[in-house]
């Protein structure tokens, strides 16, 4: 059975207090480049980013690593990639602190974890 993690980009980013808020798109770039070099257990990562973080990464697959730019607000895409992935036959884990985002990617048979698990496997 193949493994997918989705990624909550804005909220991931978010979580720590390091000056994204000044730099949305260079933050969500470091994001992008600690995934393509964390030992994740999933065979596929997808990071979904919205706004401005959209500028710093291109839409696309990159080795393991298939960024996603949601059209509005991330939540509703990120709600379809772990539903398309679910679908596949895929374990899907999904990186997000959204209390109302866990609850409706659980509903779509996905796992929900906080920032910190992630955080703690991309240093």
């Amino acid at each position: 059975m193949s493994t997918t993690l989705v990624v909550d980009g804005a909220n991931v980013v978010g979580s720590r207090p390091d000056g994204w808020w000044k730099d949305r798109a260079g933050a969500a770039r470091r994001l992008h480049e600690r995934l393509l070099v964390a030992d994740v257990p999933q065979d596929e990562v997808v990071l979904v980013l919205e706004g401005a973080a959209k500028g710093g990464v291109r839409a696309g697959r990159d080795a393991h690593v298939r960024t996603v730019h949601a059209k509005g607000v991330g939540d509703e895409t990120i709600v379809a990639e772990a539903r398309a992935a679910v679908q596949r036959g895929s374990r899907v884990t999904v990186v997000t602190a959204d209390r109302m985002l866990q609850a409706r990617v659980q509903g779509v048979g996905a796992l929900a974890v906080g920032p910190s698990w992630l955080l703690d496997l991309t240093g």
